[in-house]
């Protein structure tokens, strides 16, 4: 595997650093390491590289200047804890890049910004134009508004969605380990490091558990999973180390640092990749075996004969899941029924559709263009 492709040759890069290396451990912000990766950051620029930074760390600023030693519950006092280190995070940040004559600009998002078509489009065309200006996007979900139902799980998945709405060919996500390992080496001495392999090799999401820790939500398995969703993006990942001296630009002189995941040679269209870049889904629709096969076999759309049933609250257009009868996700798509009439169509051939409900607004549950298959 050329590592010089990935790091020597890539041209957009998307920077994730998480809550621990930027608040050292919870302690409050590292005011050293933002000026070392300010640094860095303005090296990769000289050299013609367009950086966007996803950047955690709000809300573990905020409990630092709270006086907080564990992560709140509620979800007011997480809000709060967001919006109190939001300020300081985004002063620190534009206090180094000024040294280096860069604009920092902050962009906080939501799931629905990225979920809705058109919201989606907005936040691309914001993002493409911030690069075009030579500033540095600073993007962190919007912890101060977000709740459960909307919020994209963590910072991780972000910098993967981020992958796809700027066509990213490098997502760096910087850790507090060295890369992604067969067992957690923190507690396995015969845990072997992987340095390379394809995003979508099912077995790593098997060796990265799922731990994270009381100042940030992620674990190595967020991490994976995020290298999944860039790698339909067409964008490779590289898990490294944050307390490595350098490591941004000695990844970009094509050192073998941290583990490289790298996509397919296929690239998803446009329109799939956006429905493959979101990590919730408004409902979930539970297939028939032979709903299964037509899917994953014979490459066709999803037709309600098919569905046994379906859960969750989803109007047309709306993005759901596909399982199989084992509970598994195997597609996902957008469906051109609401849930309700979903409950009602289900098992029904589709000449049945207007007799139900008195019209037929499309023949399929899920047209085919609108299907991603969830390995592909």
């Amino acid at each position: 595997m050329n590592r010089v492709k990935y790091t020597q040759q890539s041209q957009r890069w998307i920077v994730k650093i998480g809550s621990a290396l930027l608040t050292q451990d919870g302690k409050g912000l590292d005011y050293a390491s933002i000026a070392d990766w300010a640094r860095q950051i303005a090296e990769l620029r000289t050299q013609g590289i367009e950086v966007v930074l996803v950047s955690s760390g709000s809300i573990a600023e905020g409990m630092s200047r709270m006086g907080w030693s564990h992560r709140p519950t509620t979800l007011p006092e997480l809000q709060a804890a967001a919006a109190i280190g939001q300020t300081g995070l985004i002063q620190a940040y534009q206090t180094e890049f000024q040294k280096y004559n860069l604009q920092a600009a902050q962009i906080l998002l939501t799931h629905d910004d990225v979920s809705h078509r058109l919201r989606y489009l907005n936040a691309r065309n914001t993002l493409r134009t911030l690069i075009r200006l030579g500033t540095v996007p600073i993007i962190n979900e919007n912890d101060t508004v977000s709740f459960e139902e909307i919020r994209l799980s963590d910072n991780d998945a972000l910098g993967a969605v981020v992958s796809s709405l700027i066509e990213a060919d490098l997502l760096v996500i910087l850790t507090d380990q060295k890369g992604l390992f067969t067992k957690d080496p923190r507690s396995n001495d015969d845990a072997e490091f992987i340095s390379e392999g394809l995003a979508m090799n099912p077995d790593f999401v098997g060796f990265a558990g799922s731990a994270g820790s009381a100042i940030s939500r992620g674990g190595m398995a967020t991490k994976v999973q995020a290298a999944r969703v860039a790698a339909k993006a067409g964008c490779a990942t590289v898990i490294v180390s944050g307390r490595e001296q350098s490591v941004l630009t000695r990844l970009r002189s094509g050192e073998p640092l941290g583990t490289l995941l790298v996509p397919e040679a296929t690239k998803l269209a446009a329109r799939k990749l956006w429905i493959a870049g979101q990590n919730q889904a408004r409902g979930d629709l539970y297939l028939d075996a032979g709903a299964v096969t037509a899917l994953t076999a014979q490459g066709k759309s999803l037709l309600p004969v098919g569905v046994e049933r379906c859960s969750g609250k989803f109007n047309r257009g709306d993005r759901v899941n596909c399982l199989d009868p084992n509970g598994r996700i195997i597609a996902r798509g957008l469906c051109n029924y609401s849930d309700i009439d979903v409950a009602k169509i289900c098992k029904l051939p589709s000449h049945s559709i207007p007799s139900v409900l008195g019209r037929m607004d499309e023949e399929e549950l899920i047209h085919r263009d609108n299907l991603v298959m969830e390995d592909s």
